[in-house]
């Protein structure tokens, strides 16, 4: 799968932007304000409906317009050409494939699955969990059919057991328990799954990098589970009760990557944290590659902010093998690094909003 052709419609300084391209490695270089940043922000919005750079849509759409436009001519494995768009304003967002409209921005995820690295990346490890379980989420979303569904149910019950906790009224809350406990430990048997497909992959990744030794990753579930998830709830009704909310569950998820049994955030330089970052995002973009004909597209924003030269350049050469679609942005060509390497690879210049092939 690749993008063919993408049409940008008032997103930031871009008003019009039309741009056709390659299935390899897309650079992007210009000046600081030039645009470079909305193409990529651009690409994220067609896979995930919403921005990576602000939670209000409002502060991306062009300052004279109501409502952007991102849409996408789309090859698939087998040679179909397909299309998908994205509108959105400050009201709604509305998604299209093949000009029929879908409500569901988990549609859109699976048509176009985006990974991105961009110079906040870093927060993956230094930040609390909630963006740690997205991340973990996404990759089992990818991996297993059945992980909405029953992620959808889990949440569902959560969101009504916290209601009787918050209300004091707990005398129907045994239904909801059964139901938090039964689907939420589907959710943590599809993570645990994925993490033990993904750790390999990750390390492997790792190491192409930089040798480094005794680490570890691991998913920590949310709860004890040497004990039985029900036993818990009970035990800590009078908890719960008290600040509202269950305080036990897949929800209270999280992933963990240590070294000699330290977090590696605080044993490792900002520098190797970054590449550890890389990692896993390359991890779950490889393996949904090994097991997946729906490819995706991998974003990088600011191409020299996240490594120095040596590095950029194993990267660059992941990536030229990994068989995905890539989009790049850098201030100078030379940011670039090594392309010599690189065969498969297309060049576009952006000055104020305009996109022009080199």
């Amino acid at each position: 799968m690749s993008l063919t052709k993408l049409d940008i419609y008032s997103l930031r300084n871009i008003q019009q932007a039309s741009f056709n391209p390659i299935s390899g490695i897309n650079f992007f270089y210009g000046e600081n304000g030039s645009g470079k940043s909305s193409i990529i922000e651009a690409i994220y919005i067609l896979g995930r409906a919403k921005s990576f750079r602000s939670k209000s849509i409002k502060s991306v759409i062009n300052f004279s317009k109501d409502e952007l436009i991102v849409s996408a001519k789309k090859q698939e494995a087998h040679g179909v050409s397909s299309h998908i768009g994205v509108l959105l304003n400050d009201k709604q967002a509305r998604c299209h494939i093949n000009h029929q409209i879908t409500k569901r921005r988990s549609e859109l995820a699976y048509t176009l699955p985006i990974q991105i690295i961009h110079p906040k990346s870093f927060e993956l490890l230094d930040s609390g969990p909630q963006i740690r379980r997205e991340f973990l989420d996404w990759g089992v979303f990818h991996d297993n059919d059945n992980f909405l569904s029953i992620f959808s149910k889990f949440k569902t019950a959560l969101i009504q057991r916290n209601a009787l906790l918050k209300s004091k009224k707990i005398q129907h809350i045994d239904v909801w328990n059964n139901e938090l406990i039964y689907y939420g430990t589907i959710v943590n048997e599809y993570r645990e799954i994925y993490i033990q497909k993904f750790k390999p992959i990750f390390l492997n990744i790792l190491e192409y990098f930089f040798q480094i030794e005794n680490i570890d990753l691991k998913l920590l579930s949310g709860w004890d589970t040497s004990l039985e998830l029900g036993n818990i709830l009970l035990s800590n009704l009078e908890k719960d009760l008290r600040y509202g909310f269950t305080q036990n569950g897949p929800h209270r998820g999280d992933f963990q990557i240590s070294r000699d049994g330290r977090l590696v955030k605080d044993v490792v330089s900002r520098g190797q944290l970054k590449l550890f970052v890389i990692s896993l995002k390359l991890a779950q973009m490889q393996l949904l590659l090994n097991e997946q004909i729906n490819k995706g597209c991998f974003l990088i924003d600011d191409f020299s902010a996240e490594l120095d030269i040596e590095n950029r350049d194993k990267l660059l050469l992941y990536l030229s093998n990994m068989n995905c679609q890539v989009f790049i942005t850098a201030t100078e060509v030379s940011e670039f690094g090594n392309l010599t390497k690189i065969n498969n690879y297309k060049m576009f210049h952006v000055e104020h909003g305009t996109i022009k092939s080199v």
